[in-house]
Order: C-alpha cells, then sequence, then structure tokens
C-alpha cells in the first residue's frame, strides 16, 4: 500500500464562494499530518467506522468497536457472517428450533431479525449471508437502540458493501478444496465519467461439504452505481442478489457422560468426526435475498450534508431439517403401545456409545417469505456555538416488514417418515420427497415504525468531549394465526419506546482517547414477527449498557490497542406466568454480564501484522429467574447460557520475502451452556481452540498471488451452536488454495 500528502483538487460543492477562478499566487504552506491513513483493504488497523448513522472517527466513539477488516476476510478465507463474527470475542451462537441461528454477543441477544444492517440500514431476514460483496464487517458492542430502534441489546453488526471509485481495477479469487470445495469471485470496477463509476461483485460456490456437514450450492452478484462522486449531489443504485441451495445439518444430540453420571448431566459426543453427517440427503437450507437501493447525499458545505437512503428487500426461506436424536424405546403405561421397538430400552452413554448406536431423524420445517421496505434520511453537521463545537446528527427512519410463515403437511397415501440410522453409517443418502408436502399459509406479521433521533458531540474543552442522544420510536404489529381449518386469530401491538446514549471522551493526545459510556435499549415481544395471546400484551424488554475504555494508537500510529470494562444488566426479561389466568408474560427476569474486551490490531513492524480480539466475563449471574422450576432457561444464581467466561480470536501474519508470507491464528471458546435449557438441566459444552494455518507466495507481485488455509489442522469436534436439544459442531480440518489474479 502506498501513502503520502499530495497537493488535492477541490471538490465542486466546495467553491461556493462566488469566485471566479482567476491564477492566485498562495504562500508556502508547510503542513504537518496529525495521523496516518488507516491500513485499508491492506492491513487489520482502521481508524473510522461506518456503523453509526455517519462516517466518523473511532476515537469519537465512546464505545467498543471489533472490525474485521477485507485482509482478514481475505486471510482466513471467511465466506459468511458466521465465520466473520467468530473472529470477534464474546460472540456465541444458539441454534435456534427452527434452524436460524440467535446470535449472542456478551450473552445477550444480537438478533437476525433487528440487529444485523447493510451499510447502517436494517437487514432483517433469516438467510445464510455471504461475504463476496463486503468491504469489511462491524461489530457494535452494547447498547445501539438510540442508532437503530429495536433490539441491539448485545449489540450491532453492520456489513459494509464495496462501492464503486473512480479508478478502474478488477480482481478474481479461485478457491479449490477439501470436500471438493470450489469458489470463484470476481471483483470488477470500471470508471464510466468523470465523476461516476460501476462495481460489479460475482460469486459462485459448490462443496460437497463446507466441513461441518453442510452441502453448499450458492451464487451471488452485487452492483454499485455510482454518479457525481466528490460533488454537491452524489446518487448511487444498488442491486444484490443472493440464492443459497444449500444442505442443513441439524446437528447432534446431547449425551450422557456415563450410567453413573446425575441424570440431568449432558455432553456432547466427543467420539465423532466433525464432518459426520447424520440427517437426510433430501434435506435443505434454500433461500434467496434480493435487496434494491437507493442513495443520495446532498451536501450543503464541508461541513453539513444530508443522506437519505430507500431499500426494498424480497426475501424467501425453504428449511427442510432432520432432528437427530439417540433412539430408545418407550411403553405406554396405559395402552401398552411400544414406542420404536427396534431401539434399545436404555439410551447409551458416552462410555457406551459405539457405531451401532441408532439415531432417528424427525423433521423441523420453516418455510417462510419476507418483503420490507425501509427509508431513512440522515443529517449531519459541524458547527460552532456558544463557544462549542457542536458535531451534530439527526434523523428519521421508516420501515414496513411484512412476513408469511407457511405450514406443510402430508398428503394421503405418501409416506414421508424418515429411516432411522447408525452412528457408523454418516452420509448414508437416505432421501425423501421434500416437494410433495403441501403448503398452507400459517400466520402472517406485518410491522410499520418509524423511528427519529438526533445526537450532539460537543467538544467542551481542549480533549473533552461530550455525548448525548435520543431517538423514540413508534412500532405496530399486526398478527395473524391460521388455522388448519381456516380459523383465523387476530394480534395486535403498538408501542412507543425512548432510547437514550451518553457518553464522555477525553483526548489528551493524538493517541489517546479515553471514554464513558451510558445506553438503554429494548426488545419487543415482536422480533420474530409474531404475536400469541401473552406475548401481545407485553411491554419491551429494557436494557441498560455501562462502559469505560480507551483506544491508544502506538508512536508510528500504525498499531491501536482498544480495551474496555463493560456492565451489560436486562432489567425485566420475558418469562411465562404460571397463572393459568395470565393475559401477558411476566417481565420478572433479571440478569448480568460484567468483564473486559480488548482489540489489538495494525502492524507491530512494517513486515509483521497481529489481530487480536478477546473478552473476559467474570461475573455473569441470572439475578431473578422465572417463577416457574420447569421453565425452559437458567435458574436464578446460575451463570446464564452462552457467556463463556473467556473468548477471542488471534490471527497474526508476517511477511517473510518480498514475495513470501505466513501465517497463523487461533480461535477459542471456554465452556457454555446452552441459553434455553431446562432449568433443572446440566448441559455443558467444553471449551475449545482451533488452529489455522496460511501461507501465501506472489508468482507475480500484485497481479498474480496463490494461497494455501488449512483450518482446524487438529480436527477438533466442538459445538459452535447450542440449543437444548442438541449440538451444532463447527467445521473439521479443511484446506483450501486460493489463487488471486489482480489486473
Amino acid at each position: 500500500m502506498a501513502c503520502g500528502l499530495g497537493l488535492l483538487a477541490a471538490p465542486a460543492w466546495a467553491a461556493d464562494d462566488g469566485t471566479t477562478g482567476e491564477a492566485v499566487t498562495l504562500p508556502r504552506v508547510t503542513v504537518t499530518a496529525p495521523d496516518l491513513p488507516e491500513q485499508g483493504r491492506d492491513g487489520l488497523q482502521v481508524k473510522r467506522t461506518r456503523i453509526g448513522k455517519s462516517e466518523q472517527d473511532l476515537r469519537d466513539v465512546p464505545q467498543s468497536i471489533s472490525i474485521v477488516t477485507e485482509r482478514l476476510i481475505d486471510d482466513r478465507n471467511l465466506d459468511t457472517l458466521k465465520q466473520a463474527l467468530t473472529q470477534t470475542a464474546g460472540i456465541t451462537f444458539l441454534a435456534a428450533e427452527g434452524g436460524e441461528e440467535d446470535i449472542r454477543l456478551r450473552g445477550f441477544s444480537l438478533q437476525a431479525t433487528g440487529d444485523i444492517f447493510i451499510d447502517g440500514m436494517r437487514d432483517p431476514a433469516f438467510y445464510d449471508r455471504d461475504a463476496f460483496n463486503w468491504d469489511r464487517l462491524e461489530l457494535l458492542r452494547g447498547s445501539a437502540s438510540m442508532l437503530f430502534g429495536r433490539g441491539s441489546t448485545g449489540g450491532a453488526a453492520n456489513q459494509v458493501t464495496k462501492q464503486a471509485y473512480l479508478m478502474d481495477g478488477s480482481q478474481v479469487d479461485l478457491t479449490l478444496g477439501s470436500h471438493a470445495y470450489r469458489r470463484i469471485v470476481g471483483d470488477v470496477n470500471v470508471v464510466t465519467g468523470e465523476d461516476a463509476a460501476l462495481r460489479l461483485n460475482a460469486m459462485a460456490t459448490t462443496a460437497d461439504s463446507d466441513g461441518a456437514g453442510n452441502r453448499l450450492d450458492k451464487r451471488g452478484l452485487a452492483g454499485n452505481f455510482r454518479w457525481g462522486i466528490g460533488h454537491k449531489d452524489e446518487f448511487g443504485v444498488s442491486l444484490y442478489r443472493l440464492e443459497n441451495r444449500n444442505g442443513m445439518n441439524y446437528g447432534l444430540p446431547w449425551i450422557s457422560p456415563s450410567a453413573t453420571s446425575a441424570a440431568t448431566e449432558r455432553t456432547m459426543i466427543s467420539t465423532l468426526d466433525p464432518n459426520a453427517y447424520y440427517g437426510m440427503a433430501s434435506d435443505r437450507n434454500h433461500g434467496t435475498a434480493t435487496t434494491a437501493t437507493f442513495d443520495h447525499r446532498h451536501r450543503f458545505d464541508a461541513n453539513t450534508a444530508l443522506k437519505t437512503s430507500v431499500r426494498r428487500g424480497v426475501y424467501t426461506r425453504d428449511q427442510r431439517a432432520s432432528t437427530v436424536r439417540l433412539c430408545q424405546q418407550t411403553t405406554n403405561a396405559t395402552t401398552g403401545v411400544v414406542t420404536n421397538p427396534g431401539c434399545p430400552t436404555v439410551v447409551p452413554t458416552l462410555d457406551t456409545f459405539s457405531d451401532a448406536t441408532v439415531f432417528t431423524r424427525g423433521t423441523q420445517l420453516k418455510i417462510q417469505d419476507l418483503d420490507t421496505l425501509h427509508a431513512q434520511s440522515d443529517f449531519t453537521t459541524r458547527f460552532e456555538a456558544l463557544g462549542l463545537t457542536h458535531e451534530w446528527v439527526s434523523g428519521i427512519d421508516l420501515a414496513r416488514e411484512e412476513k408469511v410463515v407457511y405450514a406443510a403437511s402430508t398428503p394421503a397415501g405418501i409416506d414421508l417418515s424418515k429411516p432411522r440410522t447408525t452412528a457408523g453409517t454418516p452420509d448414508d443418502g437416505a432421501w425423501i420427497d421434500e416437494d410433495a408436502r403441501v403448503l398452507r399459509r400459517a400466520s402472517g406479521f406485518v410491522n410499520h415504525n418509524i423511528g427519529v433521533y438526533a445526537q450532539d458531540l460537543v467538544t467542551v474543552a481542549d480533549g473533552w468531549k461530550l455525548l448525548a442522544g435520543l431517538r423514540h420510536d413508534r412500532m405496530k404489529g399486526d398478527h395473524e394465526q391460521i388455522a388448519a381449518t381456516g380459523v383465523v386469530t387476530r394480534y395486535q401491538q403498538a408501542i412507543g419506546e425512548f432510547s437514550q446514549r451518553l457518553g464522555a471522551i477525553w483526548q489528551p493526545s493524538a493517541r489517546h482517547s479515553l471514554h464513558a459510556s451510558w445506553g438503554s435499549s429494548f426488545n419487543t415481544s415482536g422480533d420474530s414477527y409474531s404475536y400469541n395471546a401473552l406475548s401481545a400484551n407485553t411491554a419491551p424488554e429494557q436494557s441498560i449498557n455501562t462502559e469505560i475504555g480507551a483506544r491508544i494508537d502506538s508512536e508510528d500510529r500504525m498499531f491501536t490497542t482498544r480495551i474496555a470494562l463493560f456492565r451489560s444488566v436486562k432489567l425485566n426479561e420475558r418469562n411465562t406466568d404460571p397463572d393459568t389466568a395470565a393475559t401477558a408474560l411476566l417481565l420478572s427476569g433479571k440478569r448480568h454480564a460484567a468483564g473486559l474486551d480488548m482489540d489489538i490490531n495494525g502492524r507491530l513492524t512494517k513486515d509483521w501484522d497481529v489481530y487480536l480480539s478477546y473478552m473476559w466475563i467474570p461475573d455473569a449471574k441470572v439475578d431473578v429467574a422465572a417463577p416457574t422450576a420447569t421453565t425452559f432457561g437458567n435458574r436464578a444464581g446460575d451463570r446464564p447460557g452462552l457467556t463463556p467466561k473467556h473468548s477471542g480470536a488471534v490471527w497474526s501474519s508476517w511477511q517473510l520475502t518480498r514475495d513470501w508470507r505466513v501465517g497463523t491464528g487461533v480461535n477459542f471458546r471456554s465452556k457454555s451452556t446452552p441459553a434455553d435449557q431446562q432449568a433443572a438441566s446440566a448441559i455443558t459444552s467444553p471449551g475449545y481452540g482451533t488452529l489455522e494455518l496460511m501461507t501465501e507466495v506472489a508468482i507475480e507481485p500484485d497481479t498474480f498471488i496463490v494461497k494455501a488455509n488449512l483450518a482446524n489442522v487438529t480436527n477438533k469436534l466442538y459445538g459452535a451452536s447450542l440449543y437444548r436439544g442438541h449440538v451444532v459442531p463447527g467445521a473439521g480440518r479443511t484446506l483450501q488454495v486460493t489463487g488471486t489474479v489482480k489486473f
């Protein structure tokens, strides 16, 4: 990467003073750069973020932000959102009942329907997000409701997409790997005019397995056209299409360690290969995501701008999964009917588990459509008032989200029962005709939301800044449940909520920034686009996040350390009321998590890149639990599920010679439990660490590069996603070789 100082032509919008443009002799000016530019796609250090409502310096954000750069994405061959998020500390995954993954950050929800964004706009659908069109992934830790509205208890993840720029350039990456993995990604940028450019990104990926038993077959195409670049009025149009026709690994059952273990104790079946697959060959996870986005930015002057964005999204999901369970023979005490007569009467334990152990395969379907329309307008300005410098951001956003869920039934005379299998016969090829199922509309949800907000960052003294923000959301949800008989039951809910954000920043030098912050967030009962008779009458959950932290740059500004102490509290968690006459869920629960997180990223030397993300949560507890002992969830005094004490990722690469670079990294999590297990259960997923190696050779520097990645070197079996009934293993050992051509 080349960097330097030079004279830049002023953009057209900057010349508003009525001058005629005559030649003028200017005095010589000596400029001292206050900072070096960020390393961008060529490094691991980033100094600016787009996760808020405007682009801003990270040192001016009084809250922890972790960024997975394009360099890290490329170095570690990160293809999906899940893979990228595991590079950041504190992230865990709940393998929810429907197959979707509920992301957890610091032990609190980071919901796919409310906390995932694309270029600052909500991306609320369930689908396997691919990284082929990313510039970076940004993760804001803690409350973000003041910026984005509902959700955001754990934080928010922002996918920053690749944008057209005023320079011709093209790149093609071809990757071949284990399990017949094949992936090709193309990135082409073409300048189409003095102030206009077009960028196209395309992807195709196929594999017999992703290393965890999931077949891959996906295609993606993204286009971005910008014009008026650098002018007073700048426009952009983006189109995106992703098609997934992947397989579906619903996971493995928990197992008792031994016959002498406590009746409620469960752990992983640790003797299996990570790539062993026991679902049906006909299981699938198909889906599409189609979006169209229009952007307009009007610059009033160098300090003031208004950006307006509108996005239409259409998403489909067709998931047909098999619930794999240990087979047990049972006899009804009243009727004498025997269930699963071909199975043992005693469920095997880990010490008796063998290739002959029998698994059953149940059915789990999730078929739904989502149609969205989002619009937002954000005004940013910098001005002086009462002797103080203000950086003001305010705006409005509107949303309409409509979801339809389908139920499936089996026509008379068609057998769609799934055969049993054994532990010794993974990938047995068993198949049923999933398309023979008959679908009907089972429920529908329409959500309307309007949010208005304002935030001011005020420089009150040399090196001191104060931040205050306030937002109000008005949400109206309409839900209908449709029985098989055609009877329709309707539920409605209207919510009005305020969210606040306060912060203080002390910047004693250009290299140091210390902060303290406080923020609130809320979650509604309709976050998953559904209501029932109780949830429709339940007010939102409320959460508070507090944090103190610092960002410190090295002397040469090429290396940054971020560290923070945090405390997150959910004040009124939803629970089931044991009173059968209840008309709403109880907001009776309370829990908290407190600890330290840190990031280290950048260049220790000109040839040594380092990235570290680490979180330590020594204090996490359910303060008040549900009032019934049979409720799914942790008991009072328990450590909340999906809140490991230690978690993180490390990556380091060295430029050994001009043409040869090597790298190594580790991802790790200490032991954890499901967040939704039966209150009396004792399910534990062991801690783990996975090792990765990389080597890269520049055959023709800046033109042709070959890179090899060996992931999970020891073929470690570990729990990547946890649920009370099963655990979804992470990918086993995989080898991938990538050739990159730039032209």
